[in-house]
């Protein structure tokens, strides 16, 4: 079955800050143009705005000449632009003029502009003389034209001068209405000519910051996960730290150390009762011991000892699994070769006393390691218990380090098959069910040499009986 593919939270960021600016552009842009829409505002530039406020105060005076008022909106407007000008005609000829009129302006324009609505007059770039803006309006004289400017002439100016001009004519039917069928299209394409660039300059931003973003922001989580990923069996009641990570995460991390904090007690409490059951059963194997060495030589009393024995040490190697817990604090470099001899010294009796020779071979360097030292001795004791039991009683036991840090229990009886090699490791698994042995000599050997980092495992070659190799890092 193919393993899911997990999805990468930074590009999806990416992606959907990508869209969503895109989408909120488009909708700023849909909105503008419904306002405008239903505003149909005009914008006024200077010149324009000169008109509008000298329209309001245009009139007659009792001989039917035209006049400008003061009004309070056109002196306003003249304290703004000290510089306006302006020339106020009407149909008839008459003309009203005020500031300094460029002498172009003084002119008779001719029918074209005398019939124009409106028009904004121009002049080239390298001309000093200036814009003004031509309007025809209703007032209280009745309809005339305006053409004001602020200035007289374009050096009139302070600073920078910036001018934005845009015209947008829409096609129209004949009856002058516009014509939004074929004016549709073309704004859809001005649309997208605007549209486009900003959208590639977001997205190109978005792509460069988004990572680099969200490294930063998740960079306590990750470190949060390497924590995470050291928790073992010795280190379960560790608890990830909190400060560094999201806000959006922290729930999920402090459910996780919640979850820890539960498996640890658990685990306290199965080892509490394990401990608990296998001192309560010391005392009536103790007692059962005595009392079958007091039963006469029979077939059945040599039984009933031989039973005694097994749940002796099976209520040992339970007891035996309180050291894993130990702390790692209680750890000390020694030398390798100077503790496998004092477990080969140990076992030296109990080998000879079950029909073996035991050997042990040193190392020619010595190896150091950094250990603690009654749980490295138990799991040797183990390993060594374990060739006496099963190794056919007869032979040699050899005991043999490197200066690698490992270490070697040999036998020369019926070996174990290779199906089994991962097997034996396994808690309350036995080779043979009528065997002395428990089936946790292996298994707690294999939890000792996980949590000094080393590893244990069945040699396979073409000797005879078995080899069990456990390998533990050399402190150099």
């Amino acid at each position: 079955m193919k393993k899911p593919r997990t999805r990468s939270l930074q590009w999806v960021l990416v992606r959907r800050l990508i869209l969503l600016q895109a989408a909120t552009l488009l909708i700023f842009i849909v909105l503008c143009a419904a306002a405008l829409w239903i505003a149909n505002p005009r914008l006024l530039i200077d010149n324009e705005a000169a008109v509008a406020a000298i329209k309001g105060a245009v009139d007659r005076d009792k001989d039917g000449k035209l006049i400008v008022h003061q009004t309070d909106e056109l002196a306003t407007f003249r304290e703004g632009f000290p510089n306006v000008w302006y020339i106020v005609r009407d149909g008839g000829g008459q003309s009203v003029r005020f500031g300094n009129v460029p002498g172009v302006y003084a002119r008779n324009f001719g029918d074209l502009l005398g019939e124009a609505d409106h028009a904004t007059i121009g002049f080239s770039e390298d001309d000093l003389r200036p814009e003004a803006y031509l309007e025809r309006v209703s007032t209280k004289a009745g309809t005339v034209q305006i053409i004001a400017a602020t200035r007289s002439s374009r050096d009139e100016t302070e600073g920078l001068e910036v001018n934005i001009s845009a015209t947008i004519d829409v096609a129209r039917n004949p009856d002058g209405s516009r014509n939004w069928e074929k004016a549709l299209p073309a704004l859809a394409v001005i649309v997208i000519i605007l549209l486009l660039p900003i959208v590639l300059v977001m997205g190109t931003t978005t792509l460069v910051t988004t990572p680099a973003v969200v490294r930063r922001s998740f960079a306590g989580l990750v470190e949060t996960v390497r924590q995470a990923a050291r928790i073992d069996i010795g280190t379960r009641a560790m608890q990830l730290p909190v400060k560094n990570v999201p806000q959006e995460i922290a729930p999920l991390v402090q459910a996780f150390n919640q979850t820890l904090a539960r498996l640890a007690q658990g685990y306290d409490r199965h080892n509490r009762f394990l401990t608990d059951a296998a001192h309560e059963l010391r005392t009536p194997i103790a007692i059962l011991r005595t009392r079958a060495e007091l039963l006469k030589q029979e077939p059945q009393s040599a039984r009933l000892l031989h039973d005694i024995e097994r749940l002796s040490h099976l209520a040992q190697q339970l007891l035996d699994h309180q050291l894993l817990d130990r702390p790692t604090d209680q750890r000390q470099i020694i030398d390798l070769g100077d503790l496998v001899s004092r477990v080969a010294a140990d076992f030296a009796p109990l080998a000879i006393e079950a029909g073996y020779d035991l050997a042990f071979e040193p190392s020619p360097d010595k190896a150091h390691v950094e250990v603690n030292v009654l749980q490295i001795e138990r799991a040797l004791a183990n390993l060594v218990r374990n060739a006496i039991d099963h190794g056919g009683g007869s032979g040699t036991i050899t005991i043999a380090i490197d200066e690698t840090g490992g270490v070697e229990v040999r036998d020369e009886g019926p070996g174990i098959p290779a199906q089994e090699h991962e097997n034996v490791f396994e808690p309350f698994y036995r080779l043979q069910p009528q065997s002395r042995g428990a089936g946790l000599g292996l298994n707690l050997a294999r939890q000792i040499a996980l949590l000094h980092n080393g590893t244990i495992r069945v040699l396979i070659g073409p000797w005879r009986g078995a080899r069990i190799r456990m390998e533990l890092p050399v402190r150099s």
